[in-house]
């Protein structure tokens, strides 16, 4: 398997390098050249799977430049030991229709963790294949989760040294707690005065910048990546979308060929793109339902084929998601176009230039047809969070409160019924405040520790470990910059 870039196609790379170097030198995203196909008998072997097997399977189609012991030992690495009960992506029924495709049973309580436990094994050896005793310098932008779960993936890693940069009013107080109480040698984080998009561009603008890349150079160093812009980042993510139709099939929920819907909560667009690319590979999914928040870009662009930046941004119940650049559009354009990376280039020009773009209508018919886009702002989102735990005892996160609007707004407007995976992308103790708050629970004055202690009491729901273990913590990170100031931060972290 060979990977190109979304804005130069004379791009051909393995795996290993499309991983090691995070992003290409001209600032695309590196992309498979070919899309594997799966058969219903592959579906129906996948179904008699544990998760390890099913992802070093799923692996074996993509990065063929790794031997399969590689693969076995990157997959139980990441899978063995470090999710509840060793299944990291359980599938809950919430009613007849729908089922919640639970990915925050890891060990920061969010669905990053299904890929950020499996990029350090995937990093390590693509370094070792393509620039040994190189120190890879990892920089993260975060809008909440995937902060805390590239942090626990790399620390102490050898070899790498991580640098997490998040919006110093842009995440949940547990989710800064998570981070900067984070242990590590290798490890720092750094507040940003701004938003999550002001982070992201800092970094990819660090990423690009080739006096940058020749200063860690010269002390044999190099840039690589852990958000999804990086290919091991999302790679991994397509595994779950195969694993739960494979899941369906065989409890018998459904038949084979059956078609399933899917509901992503997404602001980068990462993890339901991971979905279309299942879908491209012959899983029989149906209508990839994108949830936004009040964020509603992607909505927006779904809808009409514009993106536009320009607009207000707001800060919600739903941090992860208050995104107004998702980074892996660009990914879903250079597909949608048959690869015409030249026009990519273009309409992300037009994105940094004039903070917009619009598609062509032949572009435009395909995400529709793909693609269904709904929002949801904070009120409905805690409407959801409260009519799903009455209805049916099941107690949701705000991301996923999101999701589970959108899908009863799409179920409304389209009658259609079929059997939907829902992915629930963090744990209500995560935020526990807003979660109360959505079952009617007074939250004034309490901390983060009696919060969670207060919904485990009124739901019945366990406090995870991990989070449990917080409680007392002292923060090692209290830095804060500007979004000027990234460069400096990573400066003196290496001590260049």
């Amino acid at each position: 398997m060979k990977y190109t870039s979304t804005r130069d196609g004379s791009i051909c790379v393995e795996s290993a390098q499309a991983i090691a170097q995070g992003i290409s030198a001209e600032g695309g995203l590196f992309v498979p050249q070919q899309m594997p196909q799966l058969t219903m008998a592959d579906l129906t072997e996948i179904a008699a799977m544990d998760y390890v097997e099913a992802a070093k399977k799923v692996l074996g189609y993509f990065l063929t430049d790794y031997t399969p012991d590689e693969i076995d030992h990157c997959a139980k690495g990441a899978y063995v030991g470090s999710f509840d009960q060793d299944r990291p992506a359980p599938l809950v029924k919430i009613n007849d229709h729908a089922y919640s495709l639970e990915l925050w049973h890891g060990p920061t309580c969010a669905f990053k963790d299904l890929a950020l436990q499996i990029l350090p094994y995937l990093l390590t050896k693509a370094a070792q294949k393509t620039a040994d005793g190189e120190t890879k310098v990892i920089l993260v932008a975060t809008s909440g989760d995937t902060g805390k779960a590239a942090l626990e993936g790399f620390a102490d890693v050898d070899g790498v040294k991580i640098l997490v940069f998040y919006p110093s009013d842009g995440v949940s107080a547990m989710q800064k707690l998570q981070m900067t109480t984070q242990k590590g040698n290798n490890v720092g984080v750094c507040a940003v005065h701004g938003n999550f998009d002001d982070c992201q561009t800092g970094v990819k603008q660090i990423f690009t910048d080739s006096q940058k890349a020749a200063a860690l150079k010269a002390g044999n160093m190099a840039f690589s990546s852990a958000n999804s812009i990086n290919w091991g980042r999302l790679v991994p993510q397509i595994i779950y979308y195969i694993y739960s139709y494979a899941s369906l099939l065989g409890q018998g929920v459904i038949t084979q060929g059956e078609t399933v819907n899917v509901v992503v909560p997404t602001g980068n667009f990462g993890n339901i793109l991971a979905a279309y690319y299942a879908k491209q590979m012959g899983v029989p999914l149906g209508k990839l339902i994108c949830a936004s928040n009040q964020n509603n870009i992607l909505t927006d662009f779904i809808r009409t084929g514009t993106y536009d930046r320009n607009r207000d941004f707001y800060t919600t119940l739903s941090p992860s998601m208050d995104i107004l650049i998702s980074s892996n559009l660009e990914r879903l354009l250079y597909h949608l176009t048959d690869g015409n990376a030249q026009q990519v280039k273009c309409w992300m020009e037009d994105l940094s230039k004039n903070g917009k773009y619009t598609v062509d209508d032949a572009t435009k018919a395909k995400i529709t047809d793909l693609f269904y886009g709904g929002c949801a702002d904070d009120t409905a989102t805690k409407a959801a969070i409260a009519r799903q735990f009455d209805r049916n005892g099941y107690l949701a996160d705000p991301h996923t409160g999101v999701a589970l609007q959108v899908y009863e707004n799409y179920v409304d407007q389209t009658d259609d019924h079929a059997v939907t995976v829902i992915a629930s992308t963090a744990s209500p103790f995560k935020f526990s405040k807003g979660v109360l708050e959505a079952i009617g629970r007074q939250t004034e004055g309490k901390d983060e520790f009696t919060l969670c202690e207060e919904l485990s009491a009124a739901t019945g729901y366990a406090i995870p470990a991990s989070i449990a273990a917080l409680r007392g913590a002292t923060p090692r990170f209290t830095d804060i910059c500007e979004k000027q100031e990234l460069w400096q931060q990573v400066v003196a972290m290496l001590g260049l």
